[in-house]
């Protein structure tokens, strides 16, 4: 058993800093890469790409990247775990291959986790029995079957903790848990068994940590965000993890941001309700446990978290068509550039509403530069400028369409010192509305392979 790992962020969302992973692997000594590309969204998006394309439904970002890291990884022995898989591991798995053949690394074995897709399967679940009710509304997912994009359960780490002790160099997964990716490497290192609670909470924890990349080393930190160094070249956080279940939160030195008691706080409490049950496939986490030691230098030590029995349920993350929307946006100049702008959205809802006779779900103005962020309670100020954000949603797709046609005629129709209409008519687009619900774990059986190149 290895004294400690250190287990390294590499992406904290699709779309995030593409630099990051090279860094990661170059800048210091790291055992393991792991890299989060997943959304609620981001599924349904994937679904509909491998719909169009079978050989898409993956994250291509990491192809990409893999080109870049995948001589690291080789020459100094770390290992590639990644949900980068979406909704299509296997393309994603032989998308890797590809690359790894064009710049001649041969031997490089991949495991690929399948078993989180279950969008086949919703109507043969639902005829067995399994109602599959939306969690805050109870609502039964019969009720949008016909309008399902996707659907994927949460799988845990002991997928991927398998495909390690097969010898996987990379694993790539489709909907694993965010913490699940740092927790496994811990499991797999340490000999940690599925109902060690204490030490399986400390690794949810640490993957908490991890999970949203610089967002735990200084990056849209709301404390004294001005103390924080060097973000142009900010570091992705590093999990220093030991088999007793405690680990340090660093990063690599030379890099910019910061790692500190108040930065890993905020990044703990991001995006959780219940703080002494935070659910996993894996284990409930009791984040009230948790101490944070400020060791300086970028250091903060995390112990003494403790953990509770897995529940027996999985989630079920779904997504549905629910209408269509569209935005559109003018700007005002001063002088009077609220006025001009609140008399625009005025004038377009009468010709909507009035004298078109248009439906909608929700008509929603935001004026940039004053309320967009506070609403309601923005305090008064006079802006220079002013943009209208006006956007509507509707099942009728004429309705929608229509205004789209409506923006621009109020730049001669309507207050004076208008501009920012450009990239022509606001287009409709689908609405994807999000289902979350629960599954029996004995309904979910993960398949794991593990291939060479």
């Amino acid at each position: 058993m290895k004294s400690h790992i250190r287990i390294a962020s590499g992406q904290g969302f699709w779309g995030d800093l593409l630099s990051a992973p090279l860094v990661q692997v170059q800048k210091g000594a790291i055992d393991y890469l792991v890299m989060d590309y997943l959304a609620e969204v981001t599924m349904s998006i994937l679904q509909k790409q491998k719909r169009k394309n079978p050989a898409l439904g993956y994250a291509r970002d990491l192809v990409e990247i893999c080109e870049e890291i995948l001589p690291f990884l080789v020459e100094r022995n770390i290992k590639l775990i990644t949900n980068g898989g979406g909704v299509n591991p296997l393309a994603a798995r032989d998308a890797i291959f590809a690359v790894a053949r064009k710049i001649g690394i041969m031997g490089l074995r991949v495991g690929v986790v399948l078993g989180d897709d279950i969008l086949d399967r919703i109507d043969n679940l639902v005829a067995q029995g399994h109602e599959l009710r939306h969690m805050e509304t109870g609502q039964p997912i019969a009720t949008i079957q016909d309008k399902l994009l996707s659907a994927n359960v949460y799988l845990g780490a002991a997928p991927i903790v398998e495909a390690l002790q097969r010898g996987a160099d990379i694993v790539i997964t489709g909907r694993t848990t965010d913490t699940g990716l740092t927790l496994a490497p811990m499991m797999y290192e340490f000999g940690w068994k599925s109902d060690d609670w204490d030490k399986l909470s400390a690794g949810t924890v640490a993957g908490h940590i991890n999970e949203c990349g610089a967002q735990a080393t200084g990056g849209n930190f709301l404390g004294d965000w001005r103390s924080v160094p060097d973000m142009a070249n900010i570091g992705f956080p590093i999990i220093e993890a030991y088999p007793d279940g405690e680990f340090v939160v660093t990063k690599h030195e030379g890099t910019g941001g910061l790692v500190s008691r108040e930065t890993v706080s905020e990044q703990l409490l991001y995006e959780i309700g219940n703080p002494a049950e935070y659910m996993t496939p894996d284990v409930i986490a009791d984040f009230t446990t948790i101490y944070l030691d400020d060791l300086g230098n970028n250091r903060v030590r995390v112990y003494g978290v403790k953990g509770k029995p897995a529940t027996p349920f999985l989630k079920v993350s779904a997504s549905y068509a629910d209408g269509y929307i569209a935005f559109g946006t003018l700007t005002y100049s001063a002088p009077d550039a609220l006025e001009k702008a609140q008399m625009a959205d005025a004038i377009l809802r009468e010709r909507l509403l009035n004298n078109l006779k248009l439906t909608f779900d929700e008509i929603r103005t935001e004026f940039i530069g004053y309320n967009a962020c506070h609403g309601a309670i923005a305090a008064p100020i006079v802006p220079n400028e002013v943009m209208m954000r006006i956007g509507v949603r509707s099942h009728d797709y004429k309705a929608v369409e229509r205004f789209g046609k409506e923006i621009a005629p109020l730049v001669l129709t309507g207050p004076p010192s208008v501009t920012g209409f450009a990239g022509g008519r606001p287009k409709p687009s689908e609405v994807v509305a999000y289902f979350p619900a629960l599954i029996s774990k004995e309904v979910i059986i993960p398949e794991v392979f593990v291939e060479e190149v």
